[in-house]
């Protein structure tokens, strides 16, 4: 397992991307993501406010990984790049 957080970030991108497959939102979600740029960092403070909340859906470092990836804009890009590469965009 990953020890830094974006390792794991990027580690946990398949198992996502087949989340928002299978709920066909895959597309919505890189819209969103574009959509918001710079804001996507409060999206980061949600999640981390609302862990609690949260925790039974992600475990926490799933949480921290995708808090962290909303705080990079680099790393939102890419990701956005894997869903499309991944081919459903």
């Amino acid at each position: 397992m990953p020890n830094d957080p974006l390792s794991l970030g990027r580690a946990s991108w398949p198992s996502w991307a087949e989340f928002l497959r299978q709920h066909h939102l895959e597309g919505l979600a890189v819209w969103v993501i574009e959509a918001v740029g710079p804001l996507a960092i409060l999206g980061a403070q949600a999640l981390y406010l609302g862990g609690p909340l949260i925790r039974p859906v992600l475990s926490d470092a799933e949480l921290s990984a995708l808090a962290g990836m909303l705080e990079d804009q680099d790393e939102l890009r890419n990701f956005t790049a894997f869903l499309r590469e991944k081919g459903s965009l």
